[in-house]
């Protein structure tokens, strides 16, 4: 699996491939210099069941990192990820 981070000035995407083929797509929005907001997370159907959505929230927490940033996880699926790993709350805005 690939993992992708697009990014431009105010929005992003992080998107997942799995040979070749997009699996996955996680939209972001950046709310200020130091929080972004995941407003989306798809997993494409055929994909469901390989972690592709995990390994997306992932690409995201390490992302916040690097960036000393925080994220406000608005999409459920990332909400729930969120919750459920204690790992991840020092990014959690």
């Amino acid at each position: 699996m690939t993992i992708k981070n697009i990014e431009n000035e105010k929005k992003g995407q992080i998107i997942a491939e799995i040979d070749g083929k997009e699996a996955g797509l996680m939209e972001y929005t950046w709310a200020g210099e130091d929080k972004f907001i995941i407003d989306h997370t798809e997993v494409h159907p055929e994909f469901n069941g390989n972690g592709v959505g995990k390994k997306m929230v992932l690409e995201a927490v390490d992302y916040a990192r690097k960036k000393n940033a925080k994220i406000m996880p608005l999409c459920p699926f990332a909400k729930s990820v969120f919750d459920k790993t204690e790992a991840f709350q020092d990014v959690l805005f």
